[in-house]
């Protein structure tokens, strides 16, 4: 990952909505949610979701596709990942150390 990659993401990442939404992608995984589901759970309001998920979207953080009439939203574990790794490239000056633990899950979603 690039660092104007990295700054996009974590910029997209800096307010409160858009940091829930994606926390709530993370965790329901790789199957996603409906736009519509997310803007009941997270109390929402749909021109705002609308804007808060173009902004992920944008950044790279999560993905959109169209089941039916609903647009299903997932996150990008491979980018969440990368900009993990981007931020942790230089930890304890390249010795070898284990500041983080990676879910099985998540492994297995950026597969």
């Amino acid at each position: 990952m690039k660092p104007d990659q990295a700054i996009t993401a974590l910029s997209a990442l800096a307010q409160e909505q858009r940091l829930a939404l994606f926390r709530q992608l993370v965790q329901v995984g790789p199957e996603g949610m409906a736009a519509g589901a997310l803007a009941d759970l997270l109390g929402v309001p749909n021109s705002s979701l609308s804007f808060h998920l173009a902004q992920l979207t944008g950044a790279g953080l999560i993905r959109q596709r169209r089941a039916g009439r609903s647009l299903i939203y997932s996150a990008d574990f491979g980018a969440m990942t990368a900009l993990i790794d981007f931020l942790l490239d230089n930890c304890c000056e390249g010795a070898a150390c284990a500041p983080v633990v990676r879910s099985a899950r998540c492994e297995e979603a950026s597969a």
